[in-house]
């Protein structure tokens, strides 16, 4: 049975592992990241571009 996830519960778990791939690659491109995180944690389009502002911001 699968379990139901909120989806601020993925924005969360999608930021930590952002964060977590740009520190152990950090020349990988932020937007192939975000990408993956996007596919991984199935988030909306807004939930993506949220992310890439506050990551960007964080250089």
């Amino acid at each position: 049975m699968a379990t139901v996830v909120s989806q601020s519960e993925l924005v969360r778990k999608a930021a930590e592992y952002i964060n977590e791939q740009r520190n152990a690659h950090p020349t990988k491109d932020l937007h192939a990241i975000l990408d993956e995180a996007g596919m991984r944690f199935n988030l909306t389009p807004l939930d993506q571009a949220s992310l890439e502002r506050i990551f960007s911001e964080n250089k």
